[in-house]
């Protein structure tokens, strides 16, 4: 069934015994993750979660279903999480949603996934599973939910707040979650006595996630430019920086650029294609020159790349920034004088 954020969030805060699905689709994978992060909060902290993924799921379609009748070990609550999936999850969904049981709830995350793909089109219309498309808020837009989460936390915001929360967290909910935890906490704050929060309280707590050194890392790698590169993801490491909003910020950028390269192999003109995309001015020399360096494929690949190693951190599967760090310079050796 189609739902609003508003219907998905209040079913994954209280999970009803006849939804096997949450389907969250669209390139709006941060917020994807943060609606996600509510089904565990709301089943416990004990609960058992099974993480999967969307090769694993065409590899074995019927490892799902069997995932979500499975019993805990431990006799806990459980859940599925699948990650990068895509319309190869079709056959996994399928069997779910027909299955006799599945008392674990599941949730799909799927970045890629269109409204119009097979996979969106079964959960839609299926009664046993909620659908909802996440798409990248506008800055404003993006303020309203900070609003929204501080509100959760008991937090009222004093002017600019909201924006620098924003900006910080560069467009990851999840991170500026966190952020905002971190401010209900040093400010005594709960959903039972609200406290605003001044600028002075985000200086106190370090809420700066390093917007320019960011920046420098995205750049760096765009431009092929790995002795730069490390330079800045050092800067990162030393500011105890999480590699998850940048992570993020790239791939927005390499997806970007793939849409614009796209046009140009297909005959038109990088001018013509910068103005259309309403490059800013100060950015039309790198991003000219990102264009004529970066074919079709080798865009698709870093966007691949990135997007793994996003999940990977998210996971606790890596060694923290280190892995990622290291596929970045890889990447950018390779683009080096390209």
């Amino acid at each position: 069934m189609k739902a609003t954020e508003a219907r998905l969030k209040a079913a994954l805060d209280r999970p009803p015994a006849d939804i096997r699905l949450y389907l969250l689709f669209g390139p709006d994978e941060a917020g994807a993750m943060a609606l996600a992060d509510r089904l565990p909060r709301a089943l416990g902290p004990d609960a058992e979660r099974v993480d999967l993924d969307g090769a694993t799921l065409r590899g074995d379609p019927a490892r799902l279903a069997d995932e979500a009748a499975a019993l805990s070990l431990f006799g806990t609550a459980r859940h599925v999480r699948v990650t990068g999936a895509g319309e190869e999850s079709l056959a996994a969904v399928s069997a779910l949603l027909e299955a006799e049981r599945a008392g674990n709830p599941v949730v799909v995350i799927a970045p890629t996934l269109k409204a119009t793909s097979k996979l969106a089109k079964l959960a839609l219309d299926a009664p046993n599973a909620l659908a909802v498309a996440c798409y990248v808020p506008s800055v404003e837009q993006l303020e309203g939910v900070v609003g929204e989460i501080a509100r959760e936390h008991g937090l009222r915001l004093a002017p600019g707040v909201a924006r620098r929360l924003a900006g910080a967290g560069g467009g990851d909910r999840a991170v500026i979650a966190r952020e905002i935890e971190k401010l209900a906490l040093y400010l005594d704050a709960d959903p039972t006595r609200t406290v605003t929060a001044e600028e002075a309280a985000l200086d106190a707590i370090g809420a700066d996630l390093g917007e320019v050194e960011a920046s420098d890392v995205i750049d760096a790698l765009v431009a092929g430019k790995p002795a730069a590169l490390g330079e800045a993801l050092r800067r990162m490491e030393e500011a105890n920086v999480s590699p998850v909003p940048w992570l993020r910020a790239l791939a927005r950028r390499l997806a970007s650029l793939a849409e614009m390269r796209g046009e140009v192999a297909g005959g038109a003109d990088i001018g013509g294609v910068m103005k259309r995309h309403r490059v800013f001015f100060k950015e039309e020399v790198a991003t000219g020159a990102a264009l004529r360096r970066w074919s079709p494929t080798a865009l698709a690949g870093a966007l691949a790349i990135v997007r793994a190693a996003e999940r990977s951190v998210m996971s606790g599967a890596s060694a923290g920034n280190v892995l990622p760090a290291q596929a970045m310079i890889e990447l950018a050796s390779r683009r080096a004088g390209g």
